[in-house]
């Protein structure tokens, strides 16, 4: 039984496109996503990336509200050192008074770019990460409109913001697990700890006011084509841009390149297979193999497919491809 499905996006800027083409394909994808049945699409924050661009996040998540009407919607997820928890309750709760019972909000530790956006944001984020836990409980206190509080944000109290913790790690298994919050794993590129971190999640959950018993979701990456040969080729794009990351030169996304993965050096290759891990490429039969065997290895209840494809065209019918296969 394949669960709920949902979508990570990263608002790609393609090399010749630009930050406006961005937006207006994710609001597409989006809208794609809603047709096709998927649950929720999330929006990732990531800053000083010129192939991304959804630093903006909630800017971000109002346009695409805009654009759909049922599907949930949201943040995997708001990088909260980069904050103060009293403004982003103002934005999420701003958000849900805009499209009321459709705001997700995944909260995570890491700054999501490099040491130079601390200094951009003016903050010190390695001792912002230790104070994660307080400003996920603080900014659960401003929702709830806990009396005592110095000041309530205007919008904010008695939003009804479904509030995830992202994890790629031990400790944002054991933090859901202690405030009895919903967990998603980043198994679609850091997916070494999943097993150990779902298991510790799920022996330590607490049931809290908001939830009764463990609930997990577990990323993937997913593309999507008629032939194994031509989704390989759509995901070549994509290792241009982890191995350009990784070496430390990254840019717009690529177009895809044959036979990239045959051109490269054996380490940078593992380095790909150990990201691809959790991951569905290849054709609607060949995805839903694998996205069935993620499902019993996980046992997840939720999914989220991520998978960036330099045309968005190709983009879409991925996802209506997937979809298609999972519901057959």
């Amino acid at each position: 039984m394949i669960p709920p499905v949902s979508v990570l996006d990263l608002v790609s800027v393609r090399e010749g496109g630009t930050v406006a083409e961005a937006m207006a394909d994710t609001a597409m994808l989006a809208q794609v996503a809603e047709e096709a049945g998927c649950k929720r699409f999330w929006i990732a924050e990531h800053h000083g990336m010129p192939g991304i661009a959804g630093g903006a996040t909630s800017v971000v998540l109002a346009h695409i509200g805009h654009a759909t009407s049922t599907i949930r919607i949201g943040a995997g997820g708001i990088m909260l050192p980069n904050h103060n928890p009293f403004v982003i309750a103002e934005q999420f709760g701003t958000l849900d008074a805009l499209f009321p019972g459709r705001i997700d909000l995944g909260l995570g530790r890491a700054p999501g770019a490099d040491a130079r956006i601390g200094q951009a944001l003016r903050k010190d984020l390695m001792a912002e990460s230790s104070h994660f836990p307080q400003d996920v409980v603080e900014l659960q206190a401003y929702f709830a409109g806990v009396e005592g509080l110095p000041i309530l944000p205007t919008a904010g109290p008695g939003a009804a913001v479904d509030v995830w913790i992202l994890g790629s790690s031990l400790f944002g298994a054991q933090l859901a697990a202690h405030l009895g919050l919903p967990y998603a794993f980043a198994s679609h590129f850091a997916p070494a700890q999943l097993d150990a971190a779902l298991e510790l999640y799920r022996a330590r959950f607490q049931p809290s006011a908001l939830l009764d018993k463990p609930r997990v979701m577990a990323a993937m990456t997913a593309i999507v084509a008629d032939t194994d040969e031509e989704a390989r080729l759509l995901a070549s794009s994509m290792d241009q841009s982890f191995v350009a990351l990784r070496t430390g030169s990254p840019g717009r996304l690529p177009p895809p390149v044959e036979g990239y993965r045959e051109s490269l050096q054996p380490h940078v290759l593992a380095g790909l297979e150990a990201m691809r891990e959790a991951s569905a490429v290849g054709s609607p039969d060949t995805a839903r193999r694998a996205v069935a065997a993620f499902v019993e290895r996980t046992r997840a209840d939720e999914l989220i497919v991520s998978g960036t494809i330099w045309d968005p065209r190709a983009r879409a019918r991925s996802l209506r491809l997937l979809m298609q296969a999972l519901s057959g």
